[in-house]
């Protein structure tokens, strides 16, 4: 089934969900010498979610990891909802819709690799960065010019601001919310 012109499909989208290492990282795991995971994140993707908040979006992340890293970003930038540890992420995103009361074409996700397909295949904005693997590229109808944690999920945001015509605020943080 061929998707909707990504222009089309953004100005359906209520939920914008995405992946972490990949999308909203670069990808890069780093470890400590006692086995600690650090990721480093985009502080203008930050305030992408920030703004995509405070027009009243809901957004989540589904990510197949646990790390700490993450729960304190999703916190920071007062994500919705935040899923980890969901090798298989799918049934994550069915609960989100039937809390609340969404479609797949009410939503976009941004993956990057192949345990992102079975909600790319669905969804009514699917998404990837410009690293994002073969597979992946292909089902998409939106493809960053930006690779993951270098600008993606920001991109992804003013366009879905931009489709639905919804003014871009400078919006003042008022704490290390990006």
């Amino acid at each position: 089934m061929k998707k909707e012109s990504a222009i089309d499909a953004a100005k359906k989208i209520k939920l914008l969900a995405f992946d972490v290492d990949g999308v909203m990282t670069d990808g890069s795991i780093t470890y400590d010498e006692n086995g600690v995971e650090y990721k480093t994140f985009n502080a203008k993707d930050g305030h992408g979610i920030v703004r995509m908040n405070k027009s009243g979006f809901i957004t989540a992340i589904i990510t197949a990891r646990h790390n700490g890293t993450v729960e304190h970003r999703a916190k920071n930038l007062n994500f919705t909802e935040l899923y980890q540890g969901r090798k298989y992420k799918l049934p994550a995103l069915e609960e989100l819709m039937e809390k609340y009361n969404l479609t797949y074409e009410n939503i976009s996700y941004m993956g990057d690799d192949l345990p992102d397909v079975c909600i790319l295949e669905k969804v009514g904005l699917a998404c990837c960065p410009a690293d994002a693997v073969k597979e992946v590229r292909e089902i998409c109808n939106f493809k960053s010019s930006y690779p993951g944690g270098k600008g993606a999920v920001r991109e992804l945001c003013d366009f879905i601001l931009d489709a639905q015509g919804i003014e871009k605020e400078y919006i003042v943080s008022e704490g290390p919310a990006s």
